[in-house]
């Protein structure tokens, strides 16, 4: 596991890790937001309008209306990115990583805008006279680079794997099994057969679906992390200032964590930032396809309002949770993961400075620390051999190995600080933790105390699954753009036992594919786009004519 998730994080280090990809992204949103004189300020007013109806024209072609399609697109969006994925940012570079998930919501709102109005002016008629859109389509009929197109729709493919389905069951499952302990497998059975249902009846079911669960799991969720922000009140003002003072200064070691670099910070707010809301990965505009809207522009402005939804009010409600709550900085009690267990040679106490300095220093890759070969000596449980045993980026305490069971003494293989570990080994301690168990810890810190854990496993299992249905439709559109219709009822089996699987992968991994996957899509729509910026403007200024004289404004 360690080999093969060592490999995946070095093609995600070029790619969707590397910092050319992530100014690519700001780049191209910043680009739009002056080209088109700020659209996601200016026009959003006008976007609410739209989404109500209020600029429909009877006889508009499309399969779902402007609410349903912003619903199935929130759908793909509001899921782990919005409560695994803040927590994973904040884990890997501090509070300020939450203020560059801002700045990519807020320019992701532009991006979004102008590449679902381009896909939606191309889309066509599936076979099966439902609409078929995305960004595929612009690159095939407008530029003419159908290779392009290909490889836009394969990527998509992939995509709907590494962000719509592993993640998604991978968290639910471990969210379910921490709060509720039920068995993993199962849970990941149960919800497989219930996708099966809802992907077969097509758009149209899960349309319906979408627009009746995300609203009910939005009002849920919001309540809650309210509930849990008042409860800290006194940590309001203090987390607010942990997220701007640090922006360009990295954050400072504090409790278990040891501290973040600026460098972090940006590249993991924006890379969390982008799974989190999606704009500028070319996946919305599959959803805002289906719309009925007899003009390219409306559809996009009422596109502009994801990130706006997803990740300046879910995401900072989330991170105002987590660092309210104080539980980003606390180490717990948990099962350690293979991809996330290093083991050093020699005994590093955290407590001293200098020490705790090499051990920050080794995390953020800033200088190399000896890494244990050979075996580790255990006796009861506990690790004899003089090691320092990183867990979740900190160091391990209270650290106890079991084995079937029961306490473990004997010998513990080593090789280059990763220990292989096998449905048998158990490693627990007490370490930073991340991810949806961060969250779920932080729900706990307030008036709802260990109740709040259901808070999360429920609005995750909502927003996880509903995401899960959304990706099923943009990866079963690639497909059949790719070979056809009748090749998505073969996808669709996959889809489900991929679902399936990956309820009991390694978290880690599944994150890091997840990544590669991203960039795979975002890079050619992010080029699409920008050759078509001068049609994106010419687009946007008939609109307004029309749309001022349909409501009698000058």
């Amino acid at each position: 596991m360690n080999k093969l998730n060592d490999l995946l994080s070095l093609i995600d280090g070029y790619i969707g890790g590397s910092q050319w990809f992530v100014f690519f992204l700001l780049g191209t949103g910043l680009f739009f937001t002056f080209y088109l004189r700020f659209p996601q300020f200016r026009y959003l007013k006008s976007a609410f309008r739209i989404v109500r109806g209020k600029f429909d024209r009877e006889g508009d072609e499309g399969d779902t209306s402007h609410f349903q399609a912003l619903t199935t697109a929130l759908s793909g969006t509001v899921g782990t990115g919005n409560i695994a994925g803040v927590a994973l940012a904040i884990h890997l570079g501090g509070p300020a990583a939450l203020f560059w998930m801002l700045v990519t919501a807020l320019l992701g709102m532009t991006t979004k805008f102008v590449e679902v109005t381009l896909s939606h002016k191309y889309r066509e008629k599936a076979a099966d006279g439902t609409m078929a859109g995305g960004p595929m389509y612009y690159m095939k009929n407008r530029l003419n680079m159908k290779w392009l197109a290909g490889l836009f729709a394969v990527a998509t493919i992939f995509s709907s794997f590494g962000t719509g389905n592993l993640p998604q069951i991978n968290s639910i499952a471990n969210s379910v099994h921490a709060t509720f302990g039920i068995n993993k497998i199962l849970t990941g059975a149960v919800l497989a057969l219930l996708l099966g249902f809802v992907i077969i009846g097509g758009i149209k079911r899960i349309a319906k679906v979408t627009s009746r669960l995300v609203p009910f799991m939005a009002v849920i969720y919001f309540v809650g992390a309210v509930a849990v922000i008042l409860y800290n009140y006194q940590n309001i003002v203090p987390s607010f200032v942990a997220v701007f003072r640090d922006v360009f200064t990295g954050t400072s070691a504090a409790g278990g964590f040891l501290g973040a670099s600026f460098a972090f910070a940006f590249n993991r707010g924006v890379n969390r930032g982008l799974f989190s809301n999606e704009a500028g990965q070319g996946s919305a505009p599959i959803a805002h396809a289906a719309a009925r809207a007899h003009e390219p522009v409306s559809e996009g402005l009422v596109a502009l309002l994801e990130p706006f939804i997803d990740t300046i009010i879910i995401c900072m409600l989330t991170g105002l949770v987590i660092l309210s709550s104080g539980v980003w900085t606390e180490k717990m009690e948990n099962k350690f993961q293979e991809a996330d267990l290093e083991v050093l040679a020699g005994f590093y106490d955290e407590g001293e400075e200098s020490d705790r300095e090499q051990i920050a220093d080794f995390l953020l890759g800033k200088r190399e620390l000896p890494l244990f070969t050979g075996d580790l000596e255990v006796i009861d449980g506990k690790i004899i051999t003089e090691v320092t045993l990183l867990h979740a980026r900190s160091v391990a305490d209270e650290v106890l190995v079991h084995k079937d069971g029961g306490v473990f003494s004997g010998r513990l293989p080593v090789m280059e600080g990763h220990i292989p570990l096998d449905n048998r080994i158990e490693i627990v301690g007490k370490s930073l933790i991340h991810s949806a168990p961060l969250t779920t810890e932080a729900f706990t810190k307030s008036w709802f105390g260990d109740s709040g854990r259901y808070i999360v496993a429920i609005g995750l299992l909502l927003f996880a699954f509903s995401t899960a249905i959304s990706w099923s439709y943009y990866g079963g559109r690639a497909v059949t753009f790719l070979f056809g219709i009748k090749w998505v009822v073969y996808f669709r089996m996959v889809y489900v036992l991929g679902f399936f699987v990956a309820s009991f992968m390694d978290t880690t991994i599944v994150w890091t594919f997840s990544g590669i996957t991203i960039a795979m899509m975002t890079i050619p729509n992010l080029f699409g786009i920008l050759m078509l910026r001068k049609e994106m403007k010419s687009e946007v200024n008939s609109f307004w004519k029309e749309y001022s004289d349909f409501f009698g404004e000058k």
